[in-house]
């Protein structure tokens, strides 16, 4: 059976799954690429729990995101179809500028599961082994015992960029690549913050370097290596890696919590641990494709879904490139959150219940981190605990 056999006129759809109200109150209509996704899905919800979703979906959102001065774009999926989807505020707070579902947000940290995945796609194409140490890769590098693996884990024990380039500010207008972060740590060999896999700990110069890797071994750009391989294949059309020497005019500014804009600073031309800008109907995409087998075999998703840091107690570890809640029962929440400037965003996906939940700001709000409540809803939903 089809969702167009469902008894719920489409009308209802139209008005309660796609709404965008940038203030104005109104309502867009369904676009046609959705409404055929609809109407051709072998998923059918019934009305009483299609409509028990979406009245708890935006109760939630009314009360936790809405009132705390949400902008920005949310959508949750529940086998693949689209329930709720909402955009609130503007694309510039200045201007005025209504939000579309074309809008792309920075995506901050989410962006690593783009870098992850990638590194993942060359280890299945037998391009390259996880174990292989960052010498095979760059000869000069100081650190011993450091390899692919323990750089997509978090468990490299490297110092991150972040701090340690500190020492090296540019100028206005001048920007820290990755190859300068590589350099300098060859140059100047910061300070580890563990012996290599011997702890967690989240580095974004981890990424950095995975980033520099994709290209080595690619022979071509970070950039040109995930359109070719991920953005174009999937109909990502308003995805991109940002530039700022490029894209500083035209990419949608961020603004801290008071609405300030936030400007882009030297560390803003780094990729690989952010830079990736998305809608969150590209994101579905992305979800999909992580499950469609199409991009990856089973035995690669085991991989990177698989728990790595198991020193403390909890449910809480991180695989390779993904966060998760691993449950007593093995039933487990892959996700990751990103911040960066004032870009807040969610990926959620529970692959056991088929759950995908995004959201994506550009005004700090650190409530849209509570999306992960949005689970509970469901049934079989768990929730996520804080960072």
């Amino acid at each position: 059976m089809s969702l167009s056999k469902l008894l719920i006129p489409l009308s209802f759809v139209s008005v309660v799954f796609f709404s965008c109200s940038s203030g104005s109150g109104k309502v867009k209509p369904i676009p046609h690429d959705t409404e055929a996704q609809l109407n051709n899905s072998t998923d059918v919800f019934p009305p009483e729990k299609l409509k028990y979703y979406v009245d708890h979906i935006r109760e939630f959102y009314n009360k936790t995101l809405i009132r705390s001065g949400f902008n920005g774009a949310i959508l949750v999926a529940k086998n693949g179809v689209v329930i709720f989807e909402d955009y609130h505020g503007f694309a510039n707070l200045k201007t005025k500028d209504t939000l579309t579902e074309n809008n792309a947000f920075h995506l901050a940290s989410v962006s690593k599961t783009f870098t992850a995945m990638a590194i993942l796609k060359l280890v299945q194409d037998h391009k390259l082994a996880l174990e292989d140490t960052l010498q095979k890769f760059f000869p000069a590098f100081p650190y011993q015992g450091v390899t692919v693996k323990t750089l997509l884990n978090h468990r490299s024990g490297l110092p991150n960029y972040l701090y340690f380039m500190e020492a090296v500010k540019r100028a206005p207008h001048t920007y820290c690549s990755n190859q300068d972060i590589l350099n300098y740590m060859i140059e100047h060999v910061p300070p580890r913050a563990a012996r290599p896999d011997t702890r967690f700990s989240y580095c974004n110069t981890n990424y950095s370097l995975l980033a520099l890797i994709i290209e080595k071994v690619s022979g071509q750009h970070y950039e040109d290596y995930l359109k070719t391989t991920f953005f174009i294949p999937l109909g990502m059309k308003d995805t991109y890696v940002y530039d700022p020497d490029r894209d500083s005019g035209t990419a949608m500014p961020s603004y801290d919590y008071r609405g300030r804009q936030e400007p882009d600073t030297y560390l803003d031309k780094g990729y690989g641990d952010k830079n990736v800008y998305s809608t969150v109907r590209d994101m579905l995409k992305w979800d999909k494709a992580l499950s469609s087998g199409r991009f990856f075999s089973e035995e690669t998703l085991e991989a990177a879904y698989t728990p790595y840091s198991n020193e403390k107690k909890g449910i809480r570890n991180y695989g390779l490139g993904w966060r998760m809640n691993v449950y007593p029962d093995g039933r487990k929440i892959i996700y990751h959150n990103g911040w960066w400037h004032g870009n807040n965003t969610v990926f959620i996906r529970d692959i056991q219940d088929s759950l995908t939940i995004i959201v994506l700001g550009n005004k700090f709000d650190k409530n849209i981190y509570q999306a992960k409540k949005i689970a509970e809803i469901f049934e079989g939903g768990m929730s996520i605990e804080d960072e």
